[in-house]
């Protein structure tokens, strides 16, 4: 995938969701990942000429692990001109030592968005980007009809009461796929994720089970997609029918 593919994909979502407003302050959560990166490069593209204009800060919760560098992570926010900040915890201890009965990843998530949504308030900040895609959120509708009986997944746009967060979600729109093309056209410095459960989670199982049904059933990934969309699930903000910037501005041109 190129810049300008990631450019229009991040742009449309931004744009049917009304993600952005001007004068937002946007956290980027990156682990290191390749999600993560991809969604950093993305904003900081849109930034330079999205017509609502906003701040980015980038944010690195190091969940404790002695092998996790973040060096990689810091030189790409400084040749990308985009503030940079660590916080450091003892999550991994905490999920993995203190408390091995509690489900980790569930525990984890918890404690992960914590750290981030405090970094972001403490930062100035009013909104935080996530790195979620499509993939990311048809398999987490599969996790909820499987384990909880109900037909949800996380909303694009989420207004966090607790904190004054809108946590937004502006790369729903691309595939799995789309973010490993455009890792490896990038070469993007990912940073190896030291969780010892990576791959062996019921998110996992979810990624096997939907690319095995969409191996037999070509499509049946994308029609979930289009139920969820179109599936008035709670919590969700209606989609706008007119994108007020949609046809307001080009994306300039990028080398490929």
């Amino acid at each position: 995938m190129k810049l300008q593919q990631l450019y229009s994909y991040t742009r449309r979502a931004i744009d049917d969701y009304q993600m952005i407003d001007s004068g937002d302050k946007i956290a980027v959560g990156i682990s290191g990942g390749k999600d993560s990166l991809t969604l950093l490069y993305a904003l900081h593209g849109l930034k330079r000429f999205y017509p609502q204009k906003f701040e980015l800060i980038a944010i690195t919760v190091n969940l404790g692990y002695q092998e996790f560098d973040v060096a990689p992570l810091q030189n790409l926010c400084e040749k990308l001109e985009i503030p940079y900040e660590e916080v450091r915890t003892d999550i991994g201890d905490i999920v993995f030592q203190k408390n091995p009965k509690e489900n980790p990843c569930s525990l984890c998530a918890k404690l992960r968005k914590g750290a981030l949504n405090d970094a972001a308030k403490r930062l100035g900040c009013n909104k935080v980007a996530y790195a979620h895609h499509k993939d990311d959120i048809i398999e987490t509708m599969v996790l909820s009809l499987i384990f909880e009986g109900r037909f949800h997944s996380f909303s694009p746009k989420t207004y966090l009461d607790r904190t004054e967060l809108t946590v937004i979600r502006p790369m729903m729109y691309l595939s799995e796929a789309d973010v490993i093309g455009f890792k490896n056209r990038m070469n993007l410095p990912v940073v190896k994720n030291p969780c010892p459960v990576d791959g062996h989670t019921k998110r996992q199982y979810a990624k096997d089970l939907l690319r095995q049904l969409n191996l037999d059933h070509p499509g049946t990934k994308d029609c979930m997609f289009t139920a969820i969309i179109n599936g008035n699930i709670a919590g969700w903000p209606p989609k706008n029918p007119n994108p007020k910037y949609a046809n307001s501005y080009k994306t300039p041109r990028q080398p490929d």
